[in-house]
């Protein structure tokens, strides 16, 4: 056993992978890539063990996609959520905040609202993970690279050199910083989106009591729910095998066109019920129920990133909310990180990739990937305002409010990731003959 472990691992490699982040995007991307034999993947994780914060996470039709082409589908649905027949279509059902008036459905055939716990599906795709790919306690700080290689300097004063850095490092990513150099793109920081999400978790029994005692019915809590307002709404939907129910209430500052967090604020914080409930004042009765079931909410100041100009230098390269971090108001944002793994796991592990055009093939996926990611960067924002009554030529107008949510997924979720492989491939190819 041991002869034969020593010749399957000193087997030439074709080269050699540094993955900086432990979320779900680059465990799923370190998945992917090690069905490879020929190459060496290392994953650098910066906290003492892999770890989701946050709750539950909702999943597009595109996102679905995603995870089965990642091959991750039975880890994925043995935890997820659906909603009940025959709800079982529906992604959020809409309502007015002021007195629950159901207004319209989006629904998402063969999908409808599929949720999981953050920490849940991430433990499920770690199952998969081989042993000896993941690396604790390894914050990157600095990246370096030269014409052959690259390499990521650890705060514990280790480094990693290979062929290619693959920046999973989420919106605070240190990688991007090496990807766009301040002095030649400016400071690139994260930016408050003006929104603050109060977040909560409830058991789905405490939550039907409470429906019940304010004469509201019990599929509030059982079905996805978005209830919508002036600068404010609030989500529901079930996650845990439907145990539990993951809530967000969000209320937005549009006084002014840029607003400022507080200086030195927390960008999660553990707040008041009674803060909470006085942002929602005179709200319908099932949203003082779903609120005043939550006795200790953290309220969350959601950032994101503006569009950038690249994603790519070279050999290094940014992905998920390194390179695209947005609101999460599509549901979009894990989504888009299991697509930029499907995609990118696809260019690398073709055969025809190797060490010298690596380069290559990071330009071919950001030539194919940039421009949706930043429309859905972008059209996340603007779903906020809609949810909120700011929508550009929408308002509170109810008629175009509905036609609005209807269909504005549409594009964002029925888009095959597959698709973006067969484009890069062909990018690859015609620079090849060039």
């Amino acid at each position: 056993m041991v002869a034969n472990s020593t010749v399957a691992n000193t087997q030439p490699k074709r080269f050699s992978i540094g993955i900086i982040g432990g979320g779900i995007g680059g465990v799923a991307f370190a998945v992917a890539l090690s069905r490879d034999s020929q190459l060496d993947v290392q994953l650098f994780e910066a906290a003492p063990q892999f770890s989701e914060i946050g709750a539950g996470v909702s999943f597009g039709p595109n996102a679905v996609k995603a995870i089965q082409l990642l091959g991750l589908e039975d880890a994925y649905q043995r935890i997820a959520d659906s909603s009940p027949a025959p709800f079982e279509d529906v992604w959020f059902e809409w309502r007015r905040g002021s007195d629950d008036a159901y207004l319209t459905a989006s629904l998402a055939p063969g999908v409808g609202q599929s949720s999981v716990h953050r920490a849940d599906f991430l433990a499920a795709i770690v199952a998969n993970l081989p042993e000896g790919i993941a690396h604790f306690g390894k914050r990157c700080v600095k990246v370096n690279q030269d014409t052959d290689s690259a390499t990521a300097f650890f705060d514990d004063g280790t480094h990693f050199t290979g062929d290619v850095i693959i920046g999973f490092d989420g919106i605070k990513s240190a990688v991007r910083h090496h990807v766009l150099p301040p002095e030649q793109y400016g400071e690139i920081i994260p930016f408050w989106s003006g929104t603050y999400a109060y977040r909560g978790m409830i058991l789905t029994r405490n939550l039907e009591v409470a429906l019940k005692a304010k004469g509201s019915e019990r599929r509030l809590a059982l079905v996805p729910q978005m209830y919508l307002g002036k600068d404010r709404h609030i989500l529901t939907f079930p996650v845990k095998q439907s145990q539990l129910v993951n809530v967000v209430a969000f209320m937005t500052d549009r006084s002014t066109p840029h607003p400022q967090l507080p200086e030195g604020e927390e960008w999660v914080k553990v707040v008041t019920q009674a803060e909470m409930l006085d942002v929602f004042e005179g709200w319908s009765p099932a949203c003082q129920a779903i609120l005043e079931c939550i006795s200790e909410p953290t309220r969350w100041a959601l950032h994101e990133l503006p569009e950038l100009a690249r994603y790519h230098r070279d050999r290094v390269l940014i992905v998920g909310d390194a390179a695209h971090a947005l609101v999460p108001h599509q549901g979009a944002g894990a989504g888009q990180a299991l697509e930029d793994a499907y995609v990118l796991a696809s260019l690398l592990t073709d055969e025809s990739c190797h060490r010298h055009s690596v380069p290559n093939v990071l330009a071919a996926f950001e030539q194919v990937r940039r421009a949706r990611t930043c429309k859905v960067q972008r059209t996340s924002h603007e779903a906020g305002d809609v949810y909120e009554y700011a929508g550009v030529g929408i308002g509170d107008d109810e008629a175009k409010l509905i036609e609005n949510l209807e269909t504005r997924f549409d594009w964002l979720w029925n888009h095959d990731p597959h698709n973006d492989v067969v484009a890069a491939r062909r990018r690859l190819a015609s620079h090849s003959l060039a």
